[in-house]
């Protein structure tokens, strides 16, 4: 039996919201008939968030430890964030694609020069960035590997949720109801380069793989592994795709995962933290690999639009300058420590792995009655898999902050 809830309302000062409730008024927190039932969602409405903290409609704070998926990676509602609305939304909203605009195109300079990948192409959504490079690995395999068209993605797997997104993600329960899928994918054990030299052949245009997987349990590879499947492309002539939705943008403790294993990708994408909540994603790829995408090829009514690049610009810029990247692995530490304190303490936990603040908890029970207590108890955190609790809290997040999660966690767990 778990241990009482915290009483969060306890500690005066200890989040950053007003005292009133007024302007929570005339909201239901009941769950909406107008909503398609895609996600099992708890009765909670929120309606302000600060920081690492949400606040509902009741007036009730949350500690935000998902943040929405990993994305609001200097929480929610900093300064430079609104600042940057405020300012670009009174100057220019959007524009056609078939020109440039001047955030575009700063914010496509300096990407390049941290990435040094030197062309990207802006999207809405990360499933959209993986589309485009799924689209420009087949075409680049068509043109330089004589026809090549497959792309090798790995069990457990998580890459978005349109057709050939879903189809590259290597979980069933995703995929199960929209079959047929779209051929063309090979699916093969995560860190295991034995298992990638025998599927690459001559049909293979691509491997597309996440540096560290976030949906399919937060399992960082042997140090070996990125490396090796570096070298295993290069020996075949195909492309390394990396998939840095959710790692990247300083998430792991550097700003790219794929820095953590001394090695360059041919293709990225990136999404979620790019804007701090706003909706924007980007395929990046190689000047020589980009050359296959000319005119006509590919597009996105709303890819790279002013407003949405003047809002990735503040959070880039911000994340840079600020050394986001040094916090996450200091915090990530710290976090990590506290957990396998509470793993010393708590059989059911078999290991507590990740890199920066993309933490999981591996248990022996699932994780989703515990995910609830949390959440009851005032901290939203996830599962990743039936028994893995999973944290990505802002790459801001503050020691007490932490502390009290961690006082949560221990609280909520069974036993």
């Amino acid at each position: 039996m778990s241990q009482p809830a915290l009483n969060l309302d306890s500690d005066v000062g200890a989040y950053p919201f007003r005292k009133t409730g007024a302007h929570f008024s005339g909201i239901c927190a009941d769950p909406f008939d107008s909503l398609m039932e895609i996600t099992s969602r708890p009765p909670i409405v929120f309606v302000e968030g600060r920081g690492s903290w949400l606040r509902d409609a009741s007036g009730k704070p949350y500690l935000d430890f998902i943040q929405g998926w990993a994305v609001n990676c200097l929480g929610h509602c900093p300064d430079v964030i609104t600042r940057a609305i405020n300012a670009q939304a009174a100057q220019l909203l959007n524009c056609s694609p078939s020109f440039y605009n001047a955030p575009m195109v700063r914010l496509a300079d300096l990407i390049a020069e941290k990435s040094g990948l030197q062309k990207t192409f802006f999207t809405n959504s990360g499933a959209e960035a993986i589309e485009g490079a799924i689209k420009l690995a087949r075409k680049w395999g068509k043109q330089h590997r004589g026809g090549a068209y497959e792309i090798i993605t790995m069990d457990h797997g998580f890459h978005g949720r349109t057709l050939a997104a879903v189809t590259a993600t290597g979980q069933e329960k995703y995929q199960h109801g929209f079959e047929p899928l779209v051929p063309g994918f090979k699916h093969v054990p995560y860190n295991d380069l034995r298992a990638m030299e025998r599927a690459i052949d001559s049909r293979t245009a691509a491997v597309l793989v996440e540096p560290i997987q976030g949906e399919g349990g937060v399992r960082v590879p042997d140090d070996d592994y990125l490396p090796g499947l570096r070298k295993l492309c290069d020996a075949a002539g195909a492309l390394l795709i990396l998939d840095e939705i959710q790692t990247g943008v300083g998430r792991t403790g550097r700003l790219w995962a794929y820095e953590h294993a001394g090695i360059e990708p041919d293709i990225m994408t990136l999404a979620k933290a790019l804007a701090n909540g706003v909706p924007i994603g980007a395929t990046l790829a190689r000047e020589e690999v980009a050359a296959v995408l000319t005119p006509g090829t590919h597009g996105s009514t709303f890819g790279g639009t002013p407003f949405v690049t003047a809002v990735a610009l503040a959070a880039f810029t911000t994340v840079l300058a600020d050394r986001i990247p040094e916090r996450a692995a200091r915090m990530g530490r710290e976090l990590m420590e506290g957990l396998r304190a509470i793993q010393s303490r708590q059989p059911i936990v078999r290991e507590v792995r990740g890199k920066g603040l993309l933490i999981g908890m591996d248990l022996t029970v699932p994780a989703g009655p515990i995910v609830d207590r949390c959440r009851d108890a005032g901290l939203l955190v996830l599962s990743a898999g039936e028994k893995v609790l999973r944290l990505a809290p802002p790459l801001i997040v503050e020691s007490r902050d932490a502390a009290r999660a961690l006082e949560i966690i221990e609280r909520a767990l069974p036993g």
